[in-house]
C-alpha cells in the first residue's frame, strides 16, 4: 500500500483536482499538463457541470495513458512472476 500511495499522492497533488492550473507555479503547470489525472478531473467536472468542452481530448489522453500503463504492466509482469 505504501508503494501505491507513493505514486498516487504526487499525481493527485500535481493535478487540477485541488487548485486551478492557472494559480499554480509554471513548473507545476507543466507537471499538471503531463498528468493524466488532470484530464480525468477535467472530464468529470465537465460532465457533472454539463459543460464538457474538452471531453474528446480528455478521453483520448486517458486512453493513451491507460494503454501505456497496461503495456508497462505487461512488460514487467514476466519479471515479477519469476
Amino acid at each position: 500500500m505504501g508503494f501505491g500511495q507513493a505514486i498516487t499522492m504526487p499525481l493527485f497533488f500535481g493535478s487540477s483536482a485541488l487548485y486551478p492550473v492557472s494559480v499554480m507555479p509554471d513548473w507545476l503547470q507543466a507537471v499538471s499538463k503531463a498528468n493524466p489525472l488532470s484530464y480525468e478531473v477535467d472530464a468529470l467536472r465537465g460532465l457533472l457541470l454539463g459543460t464538457p468542452h474538452h471531453l474528446a481530448s480528455d478521453f483520448a489522453v486517458l486512453c493513451v495513458a491507460a494503454t501505456l500503463g497496461v503495456g508497462a504492466a505487461s512488460a514487467l509482469l514476466g519479471r515479477l512472476a519469476r
